[in-house]
């Protein structure tokens, strides 16, 4: 996934646009690249495609799963299904937030115009809600950087948390490290 997008959209784009291929499918194959759809590609999709810049953005901004901003370095998300519910998932989501300092689904907060922490934006933690893993049998459950989780507590969660910091601090500074933290 490439983090900076370069100015060669039409390149890009012409790459994943084929006869007979959907606009969600464009739209998923340009966020694969990037991280995100940046912004400066949907006249590059509409021209190739046919249509007009609205069309794309509608297309864009219906599904929830597209971003339209690079995302954090750790998204964590976290099930928000009646079985979590039940298990202490809500006060798992309160907890999420305040050891990381952003709203669950700071994206939608944004678009309204409310304050979604310093650590939402562009930043280190992303909390994002998600409607069932799984993994009802061993509620609550969350991913974190993509790794389903089961059976979690604040603690646990908090150790796991550390252990995914620690993992992408290491990424940055150019260490090699385990799931769990340590340097290998």
């Amino acid at each position: 996934m490439r983090r900076d997008p370069t100015p060669a959209y039409d390149a890009v784009v012409a790459g994943h646009v084929r006869p007979g291929r959907s606009l969600l499918a464009v739209l998923h194959a340009v966020q694969d690249d990037f991280g995100y759809v940046p912004d400066a590609t949907l006249a590059s999709i509409a021209r190739a495609m046919h249509l007009s810049r609205a069309e794309v953005y509608g297309v864009l901004t219906y599904y929830h799963h597209f971003r339209c901003q690079p995302p954090a370095r750790l998204t964590i998300a976290l099930c928000r299904a009646e079985s979590c519910r039940s298990m202490g998932g809500e006060a798992l989501v309160a907890h999420a937030e305040a050891v990381t300092g952003c709203k669950i689904d700071a994206h939608l907060h944004e678009a309204v115009g409310e304050a979604v922490g310093e650590g939402a934006e562009h930043g280190d933690v992303a909390l994002e809600s998600v409607y069932c893993l799984g993994q009802c049998g061993q509620s609550p459950a969350a991913t974190i950087d993509g790794k389903v989780r089961a059976r979690l507590d604040t603690a646990r969660f908090d150790r796991l948390l550390a252990a995914a910091r620690a993992v992408q601090a290491g990424e940055r500074d150019g260490l090699r490290t385990t799931s769990e933290g340590e340097q290998a």
